[in-house]
């Protein structure tokens, strides 16, 4: 398998964290969506990432469903990022809300770095977003006193607000008060002391069209 996309991006890296947890062999071609537009393209015309390309050479796009393939592929025994039930219900919940704040946190990106002048409507739409986002994931992860969101396993949505933090602190580092939220901060620097999240990591660099 090849999976494509750079590790400051935190949807590749949870798709990578799955990968090496589950113990399937990949290739990593870190190739960004500006920089490498032109490669993506050859596999995914949408030119996003992550893009996991199977060794029949099928393509996946969309960190969740790459999630759901490599889930079925190792099968529910092997699957322990997964969970049925409730909890399984609560994952997808969570894991949810952690992946619409890093989609607003590039989109707040990309308007402070890409435009000439940002809208600032459209800033502080996306930090409310982002902040009251973060205070519901706060409260949830307060709430529950067992090592990971549902148990003493990682899961899915563990990884995804790990890498979600991880993200936004560092590539919008001036954005927020980042002392709000101290148990997602303290979630996130127990996962990315895990062997599978440094193996998967890079500092963040934002490429702009035209440069690589």
């Amino acid at each position: 398998m090849i999976l494509i996309g750079q590790y400051d991006s935190p949807f590749v890296r949870r798709v990578a964290v799955a990968l090496t947890t589950y113990g399937l062999a990949f290739e990593h071609r870190p190739w960004s969506t500006f920089g490498d537009a032109d490669k993506i393209s050859k596999f995914n015309p949408l030119r996003r990432v992550p893009t996991l390309v199977m060794d029949d050479r099928s393509v996946f796009m969309d960190s969740a469903a790459i999630l759901a393939v490599l889930d079925d592929m190792v099968g529910p025994e092997r699957a322990s990022l997964a969970r049925r039930g409730q909890d399984g219900r609560d994952l997808l919940r969570i894991a949810a809300l952690a992946s619409g704040v890093a989609d607003k946190g590039v989109s707040l990106l990309y308007e402070r770095v890409l435009r000439e002048t940002a809208f600032p409507l459209w800033v502080d739409r996306c930090k409310l977003q982002i902040r009251e986002t973060l205070d519901l994931l706060e409260a949830e992860r307060q709430l529950r006193p067992t090592p990971w969101l549902f148990d003493e396993a990682l899961s899915h949505a563990d990884v995804m607000v790990a890498t979600m933090l991880s993200f936004i602190s560092e590539a919008l580092a001036g954005e927020f008060e980042w002392s709000r939220w101290p148990a997602l901060a303290a979630h996130a620097a127990a996962a990315e002391a895990l062997a599978p999240f440094r193996e998967a990591r890079q500092p963040y660099r934002l490429v702009k069209p035209g440069e690589s």
